[in-house]
């Protein structure tokens, strides 16, 4: 077996990277990662160098990881910031470290590629080769950022610590239609949707499903300043270069939904989202001004009418966000694993994670306690 370090995934052809991967997982496929790279977005000068790992039996590709070269933790979504604070306070220094993840993108796949996804040794081999790279490179430290529950006893069996959160699924349980959906509501939280809905409906707004093949140029262009507006609004810059959107429209025409919200003939705001086989994952939004209700419109029930018509099963929306408890999405937790080279800030994470996992399973219990279902409305499998 061949172990390589990749410096881009263009050295990788992309069926056999794609044959590693799973439909539903569209991140993960060798186009989302070309145009994150050959876009600008993800390069040495971002903070993102590739380092994806590749092993080869017999010329034949059987396991790979995504993998970068990090001198920050921005777009990463699991927040070490202290940890890299408390290796300055020691006099070490915390970057670059090294990050299995797809760049910007808070969403659950998995993270050993694996052509026989129980292949114990190939998984062991990526570990053991990720480990031995972050030593030979003076990283600090090795991240598996938001990998597949099918990952996780490999993580274990390697020494990693894992780090639990969570974020906000809504599951479609055979909904008729958006109103069926509803109907799982207690009068109330029934009543404040309709309202929401109702003040976009009024305010003239309409909206626009565009799949990648719908997509041109110019179009690109208006929803990339709506995003490009919000971001600023909270003093960044968007995460993606503007080339990088109409690349991946070319490239996964069926894997890419823009719904555009429009008042007369002016866009006023965008939410870009990915689909994989069975799932919708919402992404970017903006907007040119504040419009009561347009957010949870546009993000969230736009989405949750688009999977129910589509035969969806699950809408992940992104990560955070409370609000998203009372429109019908329940907590799913997520994980990460850790690997440091320093013995003793290993153990002290060790131990800080497992207090940890002990607030989020308290976390996630109070608020779910706060679910807009009646009691007979959910679940309905």
């Amino acid at each position: 077996m061949k172990v390589a370090v990749n410096e881009s995934i263009a050295r990788i052809r992309a069926d056999d990277w794609n044959a590693l991967t799973e439909s539903r997982f569209p991140f993960l496929s060798h186009e989302f990662l070309l145009a994150a790279e050959q876009s600008g977005s993800v390069s040495a000068d971002t903070g993102w160098a590739p380092q994806h790992i590749t092993l080869t039996n017999k010329g034949k590709l059987s396991a790979a990881m995504p993998l970068y070269k990090k001198s920050h933790s921005w777009g990463e979504f699991v927040f070490d910031w202290s940890w890299a604070q408390a290796y300055e306070q020691a006099g070490l220094h915390y970057y670059p470290k090294l990050v299995s993840a797809v760049p910007f993108t808070p969403a659950p796949s998995p993270r050993l590629l694996l052509a026989d996804r129980g292949d114990s040794e190939a998984a062991a081999a990526l570990l053991d080769a990720a480990i031995r790279l972050t030593k030979d490179t003076g990283c600090s430290s090795l991240h598996i950022l938001f990998p597949d529950d099918s990952d996780l006893p490999f993580l274990r069996a390697a020494g990693l610590k894992l780090r639990k959160d969570c974020q906000f699924h809504w599951h479609n349980r055979g909904y008729a239609d958006f109103d069926d959906f509803l109907a799982t509501f207690s009068a109330t939280k029934r009543k404040k949707v309709r309202q929401d809905r109702r003040r976009v409906r009024d305010a003239g707004v309409t909206f626009r499903h565009l799949h990648g093949r719908d997509l041109d140029e110019a179009t690109w262009q208006q929803v990339y300043r709506l995003i490009s507006i919000t971001f600023m609004r909270r003093g960044a810059l968007p995460y993606f270069e503007f080339d990088f959107f109409p690349m991946i429209s070319a490239s996964l025409p069926d894997g890419v939904l823009v719904i555009l919200a429009e008042r007369g003939d002016n866009a006023i705001a965008a939410a870009v989202f990915y689909e994989g086989d069975n799932v919708l994952y919402g992404r970017y939004w903006g907007s040119d001004g504040h419009y009561d209700a347009l957010h949870f419109e546009t993000c969230y029930y736009q989405g949750i009418e688009y999977c129910i018509a589509a035969g969806k099963a699950v809408f992940e929306p992104g990560t955070q966000g409370e609000h998203k408890i009372s429109r019908g999405f329940r907590p799913i937790e997520t994980w990460s694993a850790h690997w440091l080279g320093h013995p003793e800030f290993f153990s002290a994470i060790g131990s800080y994670v497992d207090h940890e996992t002990e607030h989020v399973n308290r976390y996630m219990q109070a608020v779910d306690q706060h679910s807009p279902y009646r009691d007979d409305g959910e679940p309905r499998d």
